[in-house]
């Protein structure tokens, strides 16, 4: 983001305009907010947001928002596919900060409570839910739940079957991936979303494999989500072809790589930590 802008008093940018061209959408506000404020550690397998900062930058992020819902269906028809999902990423992670921000008290309070079994557990993965299917966004000419949106654009079956997409999708947990410190940009999207996957599945508090046993212990993540990792991307039809590909990130060494690529592994999906960042 340019010194000009940075200086400008937040009444001022709201009446800035957000490019949107026929071919992209002018990401900066959004990109210079992540570089600002979120802190990339462990070689981007962890982010750092610094929420209070970004709250006092709240306008900015609001004049980003209003950008993203004015965009009409028809411009985004005639973006290129990267382009389309660079910006459904975007706006899904920063409506995802808004209502972190939103509801600054809530992630303390759940951030104290952890599950002490499956039926606590259960209950709190359905309020979660139940959270992302109340809440309304104004995308695309349409008021939509986040749940919605994530369903029905991000991960709709044949639209995209982009099953990297949920290691660049902020979700605001610390088990889930990092929020990267840039905006994804249809021009560097296919690198960015390499970069993600490989710094996710890298990070062995979520992912392992244990030689003696001949197990791969992946996060739960991979568990729920794993019909879209199913899907035909790379002609693949099972998981565990996904995990076989990202052998070099998964494995700490030689012996280890070698039992990927034999697929001489059993999958064990990691409990899930619910605590928010």
């Amino acid at each position: 983001m340019s010194t000009f802008i940075r200086s400008l008093p937040i009444v001022l940018l709201w009446l800035l305009p957000v490019t949107v061209s026929a071919a992209r959408f002018d990401h900066s506000i959004w990109d210079g907010l992540l570089r600002d404020h979120v802190l990339m550690t462990q070689q981007g397998q962890v982010s750092r947001i610094d929420f209070p900062a970004m709250a006092v930058k709240f306008g900015y992020l609001s004049s980003y928002l209003a950008a993203v819902s004015r965009v009409k269906r028809s411009d985004f028809l005639n973006w290129d596919r990267a382009e389309q999902l660079a910006f459904l990423i975007n706006a899904y992670n920063a409506f995802t900060i808004e209502r972190r921000l939103r509801a600054s008290s809530l992630p303390a309070r759940l951030k104290a409570y952890i599950p002490r079994n499956i039926r606590e557990k259960m209950a709190l993965m359905s309020w979660i839910r139940n959270q992302w299917s109340i809440q309304h966004v104004s995308i695309l000419g349409e008021m939509m739940t986040v749940k919605e949106f994530e369903e029905d654009w991000i991960r709709r079956p044949g639209l995209y079957d982009e099953p990297r997409v949920h290691f660049a999708l902020y979700r605001g947990f610390h088990e889930g991936p990092a929020l990267l410190n840039r905006a994804y940009d249809g021009l560097q999207l296919e690198q960015q979303l390499e970069m993600a996957t490989r710094a996710f599945l890298a990070n062995r508090s979520r992912n392992r494999l244990d030689t003696v046993t001949h197990t791969l212990e992946v996060s739960e993540l991979f568990d729920w989500y794993q019909s879209d990792f199913e899907r035909g991307w790379q002609a693949w039809s099972s998981l565990s072809q996904f995990f076989v590909h990202y052998r070099s990130a998964l494995a700490d060494d030689p012996e280890a790589e070698q039992m990927l690529a034999d697929d001489n592994f059993q999958l064990r999906f990691q409990e899930f930590n619910w605590s928010q960042q």
